[in-house]
């Protein structure tokens, strides 16, 4: 197993898989600015060798993100290469459902067996306003052609910032009950080059739920995957809604994660700028063994928790640049 300092066990990978995205929204990007030159973006056979080196080393669940992982060709092909690697038994993805719906199915064919769809907004103009983009309906598409395809649960991820989107809390609620889906309330975060962020934009995960309390009973639920998100059934209604809490809660002593970036970078704390360049041994010469010690050694360095100096400061990297 891999284990840091602190004793936690790493045994889940998020990898982006192109920092392209089809939309613009607002709270990851202000403007315009260039994207991974395409030779730096590791290649297809880099990150199945670098999985089945962590996956030597314990790591049991892998996550595709972006930007948009779905801009990316020949997608199935890297699903089918992961799926089939030895210790891995859980694989989804993150998506803006944007293009999901006209995939969803060569997807699941290839061993995707659940998704994430990031959706900040029920209002048609409203998506527009911070997406850039007028393609609120092939989302809520995406969103039902994913639930005939079988992907279940369908996970929403919806961040929720204050004077934005916070109206649409009980709609969200709404969403979940009549959809059959889980609506992860997702805490604003700091990530890079914006004039959006505020740390008084900032709606706690312990506001919203009190605020859904006072017109719906709320239930605990156990998170069937075990991550950061406490989720919540409403008595007598289909659908769960979760709360995740970076910026308000100490989830740290339950990390299991690590974060590899499309450019080839190992972020072993989402919130820090510290990064590993594993492309580099990737494209060294260096054997899996030395790759694998490498990798050790960036999990023994993960620190014991975000902003260790209680000073929140922005991520450099775009969430896009990150992976979502």
């Amino acid at each position: 197993m891999l284990t840091d300092r602190f004793n936690r066990v790493i045994n889940y990978l998020r990898i982006s898989i192109t920092d392209r995205c089809d939309l613009h929204c607002k709270y990851c990007v202000e403007k315009d600015f260039p994207f991974i030159p395409h030779d730096e973006i590791l290649r297809y056979e880099e990150i199945v060798r670098f999985v089945r080196v962590a996956a030597r080393l314990g790591v049991t669940k892998v996550r595709l993100t972006g930007g948009e992982p779905l801009r990316r060709k020949d997608l199935p092909f890297l699903l089918e290469e992961i799926v089939s690697t030895e210790g891995i038994d859980d694989i989804s993805l993150t998506t803006n459902g944007v293009s999901l719906g006209e995939k969803v199915l060569e997807l699941k064919e290839a061993g995707l067996r659940r998704l994430n769809i990031s959706l900040d907004t029920l209002k048609r103009d409203k998506f527009k306003f911070i997406t850039g983009v007028d393609a609120h309906d092939r989302v809520l598409d995406s969103i039902q052609k994913a639930k005939n395809a079988g992907l279940c649960p369908v996970k929403i991820n919806t961040v929720i910032i204050k004077d934005f989107n916070d109206d649409e809390v009980l709609d969200f609620v709404a969403f979940a009950k009549h959809e059959n889906v889980e609506v992860r309330f997702i805490e604003f975060m700091p990530f890079g080059d914006t004039g959006l962020w505020d740390s008084s934009k900032v709606v706690t995960s312990a506001e919203l739920e009190a605020f859904i309390k006072t017109t719906h009973d709320l239930v605990p639920s156990m998170n069937s995957h075990k991550g950061p998100a406490r989720m919540f059934k409403i008595p007598g209604q289909n659908g769960k809604i979760g709360f995740i809490s970076p910026m308000s809660s100490h989830i740290c002593s339950d990390c299991n994660r690590l974060r590899l970036t499309s450019d080839g970078k190992i972020k072993p704390c989402l919130f820090s700028d510290t990064e590993y360049d594993v492309k580099v041994l990737l494209r060294g010469n260096r054997t899996d063994d030395e790759i694998a010690e490498s990798l050790v050694k960036i999990v023994h360095a993960k620190p014991e928790k975000k902003f260790e100096s209680g000073v929140i400061r922005k991520c450099q990297r775009s969430m896009r640049g990150t992976g979502g």
